[in-house]
């Protein structure tokens, strides 16, 4: 039986690429980094799996490998794309409304994703629908 993701308290970022390490910390320390409002620090809150029992795995394998009881309703997954990238766009899935609908997020974004998917502030398609042309979000528009 394949490996189920396991179930954490925090939202899971998961490594499915392993070519390199640089990269793969440097994605982690942005996603960690503080976002200020003002004087206000936001945080990330999420757990990161690094485990190549999940290597090279894409969406579809990793939706097979969640728990009918998994606490969150959202992965995030640093794939070959994320590794790649110029901007390191993180890959974010549902699990929940649309199961299986993805977009990209740049790291510095994943904290207000997070923070608002894990409380239900927000839905996925909120951030899915704001992305841009190349299917990345940066952040909403400012009005």
């Amino acid at each position: 039986m394949e490996q189920q993701l396991p179930k954490t308290n925090s939202a899971l970022v998961i490594r499915t690429a392993f070519g390199n390490q640089q990269s793969w910390d440097a994605i982690c320390e942005l996603i960690r980094a503080p976002q200020f409002t003002g004087s206000d620090a936001f945080y990330a809150y999420v757990d990161l799996l690094d485990d190549r029992a999940f290597e090279n795995l894409n969406a579809v394998d990793l939706l097979a490998r969640v728990p009918n009881d998994y606490p969150h309703s959202f992965l995030m997954v640093v794939d070959d794309t994320a590794i790649s990238h110029p901007e390191s766009p993180v890959l974010v899935i549902d699990l929940y409304a649309d199961r299986g609908r993805t977009f990209r997020a740049i790291p510095s974004q994943i904290q207000g994703i997070e923070n608002n998917l894990s409380i239900a502030n927000m839905d996925f398609f909120e951030f899915a629908d704001n992305v841009d042309a190349d299917g990345i979000f940066r952040g909403f528009p400012e009005s």
